[in-house]
């Protein structure tokens, strides 16, 4: 934990004057989804609120900003703690993608579309594949359905799913092989992209539909034996 806590001393610089409960809830969500603070970390307040250089009213409310966000959660007299989902957490996370991922492809309209940040993701991917950094990969991933949710140009669909994908990357974090979760979707990002690309706005929905389809039932294989494991 010190070597988590002097890491995050290095974030407190970009609270600048503006130290407010939503930035220190940004920072947060971000080391979660990041790994750093692995699901079941209790987290200090005296410590976080120190390395941050925050008040424990302002943290507190971080917290319960991140609670509402099923980022953690609160066991009275013991603390708050990084969530660890259950498998029915992580099946109705790829409910919601579904629902919202198809109907954003099939609600794009006519061709062509703002696909160039979409291609970066698919080519950070590589890069992290190329260099054997797996987490990167799946980053790069979270990076391209974030940024195929955004072709939507809907503010309010991008907060939804900013939650959920975050979500979402707890449950990665309790996986211990990333490449055989992550590898067999750089191809199938490629694929939606290309079907984008040419316009084919439902091929690509088909795509992406078996994509997540495939993507739940092999998470949550993975998810159900480590939770089993651990417990």
């Amino acid at each position: 934990m010190a070597e988590q806590l002097a890491q995050l001393a290095d974030d407190r610089a970009l609270l600048g004057r503006t130290s407010t409960a939503e930035r220190v809830s940004d920072i947060l969500r971000s080391r979660i989804s990041e790994g750093f603070f692995p699901p079941g970390t209790r987290l200090s307040e005296d410590s976080i609120g120190g390395a941050l250089g925050v008040s424990r009213n302002t943290l507190r409310e971080a917290f319960r900003l991140l609670t509402h966000e099923r980022l953690l959660v609160h066991e009275l007299n013991r603390g708050v703690f990084v969530r660890v989902l259950t498998v029915d957490d992580v099946e109705d996370i790829y409910r919601t993608r579904t629902l919202v991922e198809c109907a954003v492809v099939r609600g794009l309209g006519e061709p062509p579309y703002a696909l160039d940040a979409l291609a970066e993701s698919v080519e950070e991917g590589r890069r992290g594949a190329r260099e054997g950094d797996w987490k990167r990969v799946g980053t790069a991933n979270i990076h391209f359905h974030r940024e195929l949710v955004a072709l939507a140009g809907s503010e309010r669909t991008d907060e939804v799913m900013r939650s959920v994908f975050a979500e979402l990357r707890l449950a990665f974090h309790v996986v211990d092989d990333w490449r055989a979760l992550h590898e067999p979707y750089l191809a199938r990002n490629q694929e939606i992209l290309q079907a984008l690309r040419a316009g084919d706005r439902d091929g690509a929905e088909r795509l992406l539909a078996v994509y997540l389809a495939n993507s739940q039932e092999r998470l949550v294989e993975v998810y159900r034996r480590r939770v089993g494991e651990d417990g």
